[in-house]
């Protein structure tokens, strides 16, 4: 088994409400759907932002786009405007989510991820 990193796969916009990160994950090609959704948990994304995350995180599908929107509770410390912690929002969390590893089985030649 093999990884990829989520950057590889998808671009990530970052928003919030009230104390809930939102970020909404766009595979850039629609054949990796199926793979995201497959590997791109609630709760792979609730591991990888550790113990910021207060509450169960939430994965919505919105497979006519395709997208992946994640609620993750807690991780803005107080929400955006209450948070001490200098930008613990938007970008660098979108980011911090690429920074993903997903395992994926190799793949064999003329056949995609």
């Amino acid at each position: 088994m093999s990884t990829v990193l989520l950057d590889d796969l998808a671009d990530v916009r970052a928003g919030d409400k009230g104390d809930a990160l939102m970020l909404s994950v766009f595979p850039r090609d629609p054949a990796d759907a199926d793979l995201l959704s497959t590997h791109l948990t609630a709760e792979v994304v609730a591991r990888h932002f550790g113990a910021a995350v207060t509450g169960p995180v939430t994965r919505t599908v919105l497979p006519r786009l395709p997208a992946f929107v994640f609620a993750i509770p807690g991780v803005l410390a107080g929400g955006v405007t209450g948070s001490t912690v200098l930008d613990g929002h938007g970008k660098t969390l979108s980011y911090h989510l690429l920074t993903l590893e997903l395992p994926i089985r190799p793949t064999t030649e003329g056949e995609s991820i």
